[in-house]
């Protein structure tokens, strides 16, 4: 007798992927702008340059990132909606540090076993993330990979490309003593440092993902679920009207690491460490008397997502504007508490070290 072999006795289902599509066909077509050129389907997504042709000299500046281990708790708390907004936040804040406008977006997903209505919301949410930062989701990939991954496994990364003029890309080369550092605001852990937090919270205190925490006001999956702030457009707006030489996204590294990447050799950064408030989650890292000061600055953000550094005398002038402004959000009404910035003066630029003090 002869027997029939399947794809999907192997564990892919071309059907489940093709259901999957047409889930978040509609989706996706909301993050396009007039510069999207053709429909969804084709072999590559195509983005027209034209309303750029009035640069002196257009560059083109990419990003590409992964969500990391935050992957984990979104798989055990089975909530896939918000961690795609942290997939698109990662590359589009890479870019605007350089003063880039994210112009499209595109995915990847790879899972054990596809299930069409969790890719749903993982698109959901990146959909959610591109409409954040004003860009278009043009093209993407789900790979349905039995045996590389368990079924309730997935891996996500993404991949963003902007555009700068050449003459105004933020270089950070005009940074000189005295400058002042300028902290924005983080909704919580972001997307670095989780697979520490798992380490702190489940294996050492062994708290649960939904146990209610007082201080939090929410269960502690919920705080660490909370997606990355995106700060394109309030940079893109801070931009247009004052000198930024300078912007570092705090990410893998704390601010320890990543704000002698933006400044010229030669020099260091004293920061205020009492300066902003921290989210509530930090401060009940902090309660465990269990980390180095120094440690807990280099594993996460604790509270700066994001640091511009300014002139002096334009300082206060920049704080105000940041606190004083009102966004529109094109999303969810439930993101618009993630979107409010804060703005607070941190510290400031010095010559007589190199790295990063915490006073």
């Amino acid at each position: 007798t002869t027997f029939m072999l399947t794809y999907k006795q192997s564990g892919v289902d071309i059907d489940e992927g093709n259901r999957a599509v047409d889930l978040i066909k509609g989706k996706i077509k909301s993050t396009y702008d007039n510069n999207v050129i053709g429909d969804l389907g084709n072999f590559s997504g195509l983005y027209s340059l034209k309303e750029f042709v009035g640069m002196e000299e257009p560059v083109l500046l990419s990003s590409t990132d992964g969500v990391g281990t935050k992957l984990r708790l979104a798989q055990m708390m089975d909530k896939h909606d918000t961690v795609g907004i942290d997939l698109v936040a990662m590359s589009v804040n890479d870019l605007i540090c350089q003063g880039a406008k994210p112009l499209f977006f595109l995915d990847y997903i790879a899972t054990g076993k596809l299930v069409a209505e969790n890719i749903d919301q993982i698109v959901g949410g990146i959909v959610d993330g591109c409409k954040m930062a004003g860009c278009a989701l043009i093209g993407g990939e789900t790979a349905e990979m039995p045996g590389m991954y368990a079924e309730d496994d997935y891996d996500l990364a993404g991949f963003s490309v902007g555009i700068a003029d050449k003459a105004k890309i933020v270089s950070g080369q005009n940074v000189k003593a005295g400058d002042v550092l300028i902290g924005i605001s983080s909704s919580g852990v972001h997307s670095n440092g989780y697979s520490f937090i798992r380490k702190i919270f489940l294996d050492t205190y062994n708290y649960k993902l939904d146990q209610h925490i007082e201080e939090l006001g929410m269960t502690l999956g919920e705080a660490l679920l909370t997606p990355t702030k995106i700060y394109v457009k309030l940079v893109l707006d801070l931009l247009k009207q004052y000198d930024i030489k300078s912007i570092a996204h705090i990410t893998g590294g704390g601010v320890i690491e990543n704000i002698p990447r933006v400044i010229p050799k030669g020099l260091g950064i004293d920061i205020n460490k009492n300066s902003w408030e921290k989210p509530a989650i930090f401060k009940v890292i902090e309660s465990f008397n269990a980390i180095d000061e120094r440690e807990l600055h280099k594993s996460f953000n604790m509270g700066i997502g994001l640091v511009m550094v300014v002139e002096k005398d334009k300082a206060e002038e920049v704080v105000n504007f940041i606190n004083n402004r009102e966004e529109e959000i094109h999303v969810d009404a439930k993101y618009t508490e993630l979107m409010k910035d804060r703005a607070y003066i941190i510290g400031e630029v010095v010559d007589t070290h190199e790295g990063v003090n915490l006073c």
